[in-house]
């Protein structure tokens, strides 16, 4: 790829586009969060980003607002623009109806109805293209959406609230609250951004969580996931309440199935050669759904089979500063090695105080 050199205003106007891409974080799924900035002699003549799916796109929304302005002027994307109709029409035929004469995109569009398509669109018309401006700031931002064109399953975040002696609940089962308010609220901004919640049934018969974004603004809520082998899952569960949840199992009993599609859940038969829910097929089946972000809030069981199936990308572990001893319920059920050498590496991403509490967000090398 030929490298560009940018301009201190290129960077100004890009650090602005994924300002406004960042607008989106809780409601384009499963679109990807894009912002796009107008600029004509280096004053901002137009901006926008993408709200919703179905809704206009970020060059569409900065193309209003720059009206005739828009016409010689260079347009700044996240994301490479669109050159095929889905929901809506391209957005490269619309940036060169506008008479834009330069394009400078943060990434290409990893989706392969795209994927460089739009660019080659623009180049066609005469319109000058640059790529890679603040692209790992882009990527990052669409990470799920990343991950799932170009692995064919979603990005998954595994969050888990621990005592400093790695203890998740009492023996007893008991866990709220191990850690503070400020914690709790800090991971409802994680579930608010994820296209779906995942858990398991041991969560479910202990705790009936609701796994509902309660604690930040958010305009929709994220699709709600159970694992659930033998489907032992009661119609009257809390998370069953919103309709439209999925039940994987193993278990393909029609009296339940029904049972559950009475509530408006949808189970999904996928046994391993254990009986066991295959989570490799699950994984898939949720990225056909268009699931780009999943959260993972489980228990010990299921944490530790995501992990050691290789499906988990992040761990975010809030700490608290408090031991709860040994007799306690681990974080992760993970087989015994035998060899350190065997240990699983993961790099720290991040890592702060929220509150009285430590977030360590760890990522898989």
């Amino acid at each position: 790829m030929k490298s560009h050199v940018f301009s201190s205003t290129d960077h100004a106007c890009m650090s602005l586009a994924l300002q406004l891409a960042e607008k989106g974080l809780y409601s384009t799924s499963p679109n990807p969060r894009v912002g796009c900035v107008i600029a004509h002699d280096g004053l901002v003549v137009g901006s926008g980003w993408h709200e919703r799916a179905g809704h206009p796109h970020a060059e569409i929304n900065a193309l209003n607002a720059a009206g005739t302005t828009a016409r010689g002027a260079t347009a700044y994307v996240t994301l490479e623009p669109c050159s095929h109709h889905g929901r809506t029409a391209p957005c490269a035929e619309a940036l060169i109806e506008a008479g834009i004469a330069r394009v400078v995109a943060a990434m290409q569009d990893p989706n392969p109805l795209v994927a460089g398509g739009g660019c080659a669109l623009l180049k066609q018309a005469g319109i000058e293209v640059q790529t890679g401006l603040m692209g790992a700031e882009a990527t990052a931002l669409n990470i799920g959406f990343v991950a799932r064109m170009t692995r064919k399953r979603p990005w998954t975040r595994m969050k888990i609230a621990a005592s400093l002696d790695g203890k998740t609940a009492l023996n007893s089962g008991a866990s709220q609250w191990i850690t503070a308010e400020p914690a709790r609220r800090d991971g409802h901004r994680f579930r608010a951004r994820s296209c779906a919640v995942l858990t398991g049934i041991g969560t479910v018969l202990a705790d009936d969580p609701q796994l509902t974004v309660r604690h930040v603004e958010t305009s929709r809520q994220p699709l709600r996931v159970v694992v659930d082998s033998r489907l032992d899952i009661p119609v009257d569960a809390r998370l069953l309440r919103g309709g439209g949840e999925l039940v994987f199992t193993a278990t393909a009993s029609e009296r339940k199935i029904v049972a559950l599609r009475d509530v408006g859940a949808h189970a999904i038969v996928l046994p391993d050669e254990n009986n066991k829910v295959d989570l490799v097929r699950m994984m898939q089946t949720l990225a056909d759904f268009e699931i780009n972000e999943i959260l993972v809030e489980a228990g010990r069981n299921l944490n530790g089979s995501l992990i050691h199936a290789g499906l988990v990308d992040e761990l975010v572990i809030y700490l608290a500063p408090c031991l709860i001893g040994d007799a306690a319920r681990s974080m992760l059920k993970l087989p015994e090695l035998t060899d350190l050498a065997e240990k699983r590496a993961l790099k720290i991403h991040d890592l702060r105080m929220v509150g009285s509490d430590i977030r360590i967000i760890a990522r898989f090398s």
